[in-house]
Formats: structure tokens, C-alpha cells, sequence
């Protein structure tokens, strides 16, 4: 699977922003996808998560504020990002695995996107 995602940038707090993912290669819809970030000298950590058949998990951290949605005839998957906080500020990553578990260590996502740069000012 090859994942390209899109739609970073600046912005100011308590706005919103919408990140997609487009997949190509392998069958998409039976793929858990989710989404991971990083901070400047922080470990990469889990954001939000949706399995094959559409249930959500996400990072008490983002609850509420953040929404993961996959579009399977499109291929995409998408983080909505509201009320958005200068903490929000990371690369974020979208990543995929072939199989269903509530945890979330990167290690067991076996496909990447590239990072892309979410810069929320105070």
C-alpha cells in the first residue's frame, strides 16, 4: 500500500483542518488506517485510528475534537481537526496494517505516508 497524504499547514488556535490520505496498491477498505504524530523532540504518537468496517478509536488527547472518517471508493481516509490547539502542532502521519487490534504501536503499521507539517499559532 502507498499512502499520500495532504492537506497540512498553518493555522490559528481554535480553527480547523482537514488532512486526507489517498492509498493506492492493495485493496484499501481492508485496511485499519490511522493516523500518528510527532512533536520536535517527542516520540511519534497515536492520534486516531478506523478499522475496515468503520469504528473509530482516538487519543484522549484529540477526543472530541478530532474526527477520522474513510471514504472506500475514493481510497482516503481523512483527519478533521477542529478546535485546534498550539499542543496540535507536529508532523503528522497517516499509516495502515492489514488486521484489527486496539492498540497502537507504530511498530505494527506496516505502511507510512509521508509526514506532513500541522503549525497551530497562539
Amino acid at each position: 500500500v502507498q499512502l499520500q497524504a495532504s492537506g497540512g499547514g498553518l493555522m490559528q488556535a481554535g480553527g480547523s483542518l482537514r488532512l486526507s490520505c489517498a492509498a493506492s496498491g492493495r485493496t484499501f477498505s481492508n485496511y485499519a488506517m490511522a493516523w500518528f504524530r510527532q512533536a520536535p523532540g517527542k516520540e511519534r504518537e497515536f492520534v486516531a485510528a478506523i478499522t475496515s468496517g468503520g469504528s473509530t478509536d482516538y487519543a484522549d488527547s484529540v477526543k472530541g475534537r478530532f474526527t477520522i472518517s474513510r471514504d472506500n471508493a475514493k481510497n482516503t481516509v481523512y483527519l478533521q481537526m477542529n478546535s485546534l490547539k498550539p499542543d496540535d502542532t507536529a508532523v503528522y502521519y497517516c499509516a495502515a496494517r492489514a488486521y484489527y487490534s486496539r492498540t497502537y504501536n507504530p511498530d505494527t503499521f506496516a505502511y507510512w505516508g509521508q509526514g506532513i507539517q500541522v503549525t497551530v499559532s497562539s
